[in-house]
């Protein structure tokens, strides 16, 4: 841990804080020889910009850091890898950063897959002040590294064992119950679609539906649905060398909704909780599903195989049919499934496919205030006939490559029935470029956006 929860000591190095907006009124309250520094350096408050201020004996004695405000999620991400190793505590003269963001943004911005790599060097510890604040931006950042973990390690390392193991652990962690129905369990349990995608994979890679529960039957239901494909080659369809190098992530959708879980667990919000992953790894073999083939799924629709890539909403239509007969109150689901929505929006912003508009639009700008963003795309009923097969009900994939991410959301709510409230959220689940406190590789996304959405809705 790189935040200590423990009243800061006076010999803890003090980090002043400030913006753009307040450094002139806090620089002039400094020393004069902390003044001559600071415009010796240039320094104006900028975000993400810090100086190192000198004692008269050439040891450290202050910190002056910018922030691009005392609330901003990330407001202290760019300091524990770049400031020296020690311990630092927010100095009273300087902006009163939040607790939460401060606890949250500093501890991400510590973190580093070391699994396989170790650590040059030990990040800066920060001293906070216990209480609930600190404590909520430390449960935060323990969900968000959890998710990254999962997302960064290669699949070598996690299938849909190691997978399942993962989720189990976290239901041990909070008193839920786990449950896992594995191979050719799938067809008696009626989950057809799921065996089909990951049949091809060996007996130690085999396919299966996780499923956790937690919470009193009293309260309001939730299902939480993510994407576990742990590995994709394509199958038959199989990608190029670029394509496939980095799908180790995807099954980010499957990480996400974990660390959802973990959340709405920990914070012990008024739900019945139920998280469903269907895992599989889509390989190639001789007995691997055929673009033409077609399968009857557990909500009864057949469904043709146009393309063995488009295998996540495969596996998902099975699971979502299964999550909506017990009519939760709210179904989320959360996977890895286009690159057509990374092509529309980019690495930084999922989409949101949602029927109530006022609902999409009341995320969206959660979302932007939370600077955890997400955006609304249209479930699109006059591009469904795209996604109508000659010889089945539907097919996995359009006509063509227009409106991708559309046709993938309409294949999905052919699954859930009309009545359901049910958000459909397609991430990337991966950083492509470094920010403070968001390195390169796995990332949760709209996490802290869907909390918030949570605890207004069940009153927590």
């Amino acid at each position: 841990m790189t935040v200590l929860l423990k009243t800061p000591l006076a010999s803890a190095v003090p980090l002043h804080a400030v913006d753009a907006a307040s450094f002139d009124t806090h620089c002039k309250t400094a020393p004069a020889m902390t003044r001559r520094w600071l415009q010796a350096t240039g320094f104006r408050g900028e975000a993400d910009r810090h100086v190192l201020v000198p004692a008269e004996d050439g040891s450290l004695k202050e910190v002056w850091a910018g922030v691009a405000a005392a609330d901003a999620p990330w407001a202290l991400a760019a300091l524990p890898r770049a400031l020296p190793p020690g311990r630092y505590r927010i100095a009273d003269d300087g902006l009163d950063v939040d607790a939460t963001a401060a606890a949250m943004s500093w501890e991400l911005g510590g973190y580093q897959f070391d699994a396989y790599k170790a650590t040059t060097r030990e990040p800066a510890t920060l001293m906070l002040a216990p209480g609930l604040a600190a404590e909520r931006g430390l449960l935060l950042a323990t969900a968000i590294a959890s998710v990254r973990d999962l997302v960064n390690t290669p699949a070598e390392h996690l299938g849909p064992e190691q997978l399942a193991a993962a989720v189990k652990m976290v239901a041990q962690q909070h008193g839920a119950k786990f449950k896992q129905t594995v191979g050719d369990a799938l067809l008696k349990a009626g989950f057809p679609a799921i065996h089909a995608v990951g049949r091809a994979a060996d007996a130690a890679r085999a396919p299966r539906l996780i499923e956790l529960t937690w919470g009193s039957p009293k309260h309001p239901k939730l299902t939480l649905v993510g994407k576990g494909v742990c590995f994709d080659t394509g199958g038959l369809n199989i990608k190029g060398g670029e394509g496939m190098r980095q799908m180790k992530k995807d099954m980010g959708g499957a990480a996400n909704a974990l660390g959802l879980a973990q959340m709405v667990m920990a914070l012990k919000l008024p739900v019945r909780l139920q998280l469903l992953i269907p895992a599989v790894e889509n390989a190639i073999s001789g007995n691997a599903y055929r673009p033409g083939d077609v399968f009857k799924t557990r909500a009864g629709l057949h469904i043709e195989i146009g393309n063995t890539d488009a295998e996540g909403r495969v596996i998902l239509c099975d699971a979502l049919a299964y999550g909506a007969e017990a009519k939760p109150d709210l179904m989320i689901d959360l996977a890895t499934l286009t690159g057509a929505a990374r092509v529309a929006l980019g690495a930084q912003l999922p989409a949101l496919f949602c029927r109530d508009m006022a609902l999409a639009r009341q995320l969206v700008d959660d979302g932007l205030a939370l600077q955890d963003p997400l955006w609304h795309l249209p479930l699109w009923r006059g591009y469904h006939a795209g996604i109508e097969s000659p010889i089945a009900d539907i097919v996995n994939t359009g006509r063509n490559a227009l409106g991708g991410a559309i046709n993938a959301a309409l294949f999905l709510e052919d699954f859930v029935p009309a009545e359901q409230a049910w958000l459909h959220i397609d991430l990337f689940a991966w950083n492509d470029a470094a920010r403070p406190g968001r390195p390169i590789g796995g990332e949760a996304q709209t996490l802290r956006t869907l909390l918030h959405h949570l605890e207004q809705r069940y009153g927590a």
